[in-house]
C-alpha cells in the first residue's frame, strides 16, 4: 500500500513533499546544533515544534493526495484502500 500511496504522488504534490521533508531536515540540524551549543531550552523546544510540524504536513499531503486519488477514480476495491488511508491518516494525529 505504502509503495501504491508514493508511486501515485504528482510531480507537484512530490515536489511539495519534498520541500517540506527538506525543511524539516534543516530545522532537526538546528536543533542538534543547539543542544550540543547548550542553547536555551525554549529555542530549542521551538525548534522542535517547527520539526514535527513540517514532517506532519508533509504526512498529512502524502495522505491528502492519496485520498484525492481514491476519490477520483471510483473503480476497483476502495474499501480496503480507504481503510489503509484512514488508518494512515489518524497515525499522524
Amino acid at each position: 500500500m505504502a509503495s501504491e500511496l508514493a508511486a501515485g504522488l504528482d510531480a507537484e504534490a512530490q515536489r511539495k513533499i519534498i520541500n517540506r521533508l527538506r525543511r524539516a531536515h534543516g530545522q532537526l540540524g538546528a536543533v542538534i546544533a543547539a543542544v550540543e551549543q547548550e542553547a536555551h531550552c525554549r529555542d530549542i523546544v521551538q525548534q522542535l515544534s517547527a520539526v514535527s510540524k513540517a514532517v506532519d504536513r508533509a504526512g498529512f499531503l502524502v495522505v491528502s493526495t492519496a485520498l484525492r486519488e481514491c476519490l477520483t477514480d471510483p473503480e476497483g476495491d476502495d474499501t480496503a484502500q480507504v481503510e489503509e488511508l484512514e488508518k494512515l491518516f489518524l497515525s499522524l494525529a
